[in-house]
């Protein structure tokens, strides 16, 4: 079988074996699909459902943080170790 990829997946593979995390453009190309196909059979909808809506509840209260104030969280976080 022969699979051609667009110039942004194959800069993407190239990346991530660049960053060791695979050997080869084939084994990472292998990894994404072995992960999409994962995703499909083990589909936890259902069970994401209600973590979705209590999500939405609260930021209809206004419980929510701007992406600056959650990294500003984490870095207070990460210097309190």
């Amino acid at each position: 079988m022969q699979i051609t990829l667009t110039p942004e997946q194959q800069a993407w593979l190239e990346a991530k074996v660049a960053a060791g995390e695979f050997g080869s453009v084939e084994e990472a190309a292998l990894a994404a699909i072995t992960d999409s196909m994962a995703g499909e059979i083990e589909d936890m909808a259902w069970a994401k459902q209600p973590y979705i809506n209590q999500a939405r509840t609260a930021a209809a209260r206004g419980e929510v943080l701007t992406l600056e104030e959650h990294r500003a969280r984490i870095v207070r976080q990460l210097g309190e170790s």
